[in-house]
Formats: C-alpha cells, sequence, structure tokens
C-alpha cells in the first residue's frame, strides 16, 4: 500500500470517528434545556460544516495528481487540525 493510500484511508478512519462524536453531541444537544440546547446545535451545524469541508479535501486528495498531492495534503493537515481544536471546545461545552 503506498504512502497516499495509507494516508487516506487514515483520513477516512478519523472522519468516521469524527462522525460518531458529532453524532453524540447532536443527542446531548437534543437533551439540553432551550437555550443551551441552541447554542449546542450551533456548535453541531460548524462542526458539521467542518467535517464537510474535511470531507472534500479528501475527495481532493484522492483525485489529486502525484504533482498536487503534497500542496492537498499539507491543506487537508491544516483542516484536520482546525477541526480537531473545533471538536475538543465543542466537548468542553457540552460537558
Amino acid at each position: 500500500m503506498s504512502d497516499r493510500n495509507a494516508y487516506e484511508q487514515k483520513l477516512r478512519a478519523k472522519l468516521d470517528e469524527l462522525q460518531a462524536e458529532v453524532d453524540k453531541l447532536k443527542a446531548r444537544a437534543r437533551s439540553a434545556d432551550a437555550d443551551a440546547r441552541i447554542e449546542r446545535e450551533k456548535d453541531v451545524d460548524r462542526l458539521e460544516a467542518k467535517r464537510e469541508k474535511m470531507r472534500r479535501k479528501l475527495e481532493e486528495l484522492r483525485h489529486s495528481s502525484d504533482d498536487a498531492w503534497d500542496d492537498i495534503r499539507a491543506g487537508a493537515e491544516r483542516a484536520w487540525s482546525s477541526l480537531s481544536e473545533s471538536i475538543e471546545k465543542a466537548r468542553s461545552r457540552f460537558k
């Protein structure tokens, strides 16, 4: 398996884990009181938008040429870092 394929599989697995986490946060948002629910649902919406951006980056990686792959990978790493920070912030607000 090439490094490229391994990296793509790693990102897919991370995205699957993230989706499970977002699903948990959605459930917690639904069980919150009205004011907290609105804020938590906004957090979930932001996370889902970032997850979608990451999914698009992954698709971009899959279809990129070898020459462009390193640049796109760097962008995917930045997107993943931003997404990871956002999920940690959301987790802390949902406690």
